[in-house]
């Protein structure tokens, strides 16, 4: 396994705990999710996250069966597989579900300040420190039949002080209600210390 292939898991797993997860209307069962558009510090990063997903989708799909099972399950561990079109997919949970409220990271540490339902919408503001790293910010999720569409402004702050902004927009569409042998995220990584 290259090293350059395992940041890219990485990449698809750090992915994965954008607060995409915000919906009143959210399922339980398999969903895929994929970024629509991303941008970092005014940096409209979208063309490379969708290019860095689809290189890792060849990528593993070119790697040996012993090798590329491996990666598939060190995924798993964290809740993920991949998806279509450079997306990838997740396991909701019965009790995700009825939250209704944003999942903004897999172990629930970070929980929202204020949600509110308008309609189709959720809007939501959150502000955690975790590991010395502060992320605070803003989403509107929008629930259309089996997809739902979710904007959020966020804001990294470091501990030495570095501040990064990220504007994200995903699309989270509705696969089914078995999430075949995907568990959900935390509690795979729970399974797996």
């Amino acid at each position: 396994m290259t090293a350059r292939l395992r940041w890219m898991v990485w990449g698809v797993i750090s992915v994965a705990t954008l607060p995409v997860l915000a919906a009143s209307g959210l399922k339980a069962g398999l969903w895929e999710i994929r970024v629509v558009k991303q941008t970092v510090d005014g940096r409209d990063i979208s063309a490379q996250t969708t290019a860095t997903m689809e290189r890792m989708q060849q990528a593993m799909a070119s790697l040996p069966p012993e090798q590329r099972a491996r990666m598939e399950a060190l995924m798993k561990q964290n809740g993920v597989s991949t998806g279509s079109k450079g997306g990838f997919r997740i396991c909701v949970s019965p009790e995700m579900a009825r939250r209704d409220a944003p999942i903004l990271d897999p172990q629930g540490r970070c929980q929202p300040a204020t949600v509110t339902h308008q309609g189709n919408e959720t809007h939501f503001q959150f502000s955690c420190t975790t590991n010395g790293v502060t992320t605070s910010g803003q989403g509107v999720a929008t629930v259309q039949g089996d997809t739902i569409n979710t904007h959020t402004d966020v804001t990294t702050r470091t501990s030495s002080g570095e501040t990064h902004s990220t504007q994200s927009d995903s699309a989270m569409s509705y696969v089914g209600a078995d999430c075949g042998d995907l568990k959900p995220p935390g509690a795979a990584s729970a399974a797996h210390p």
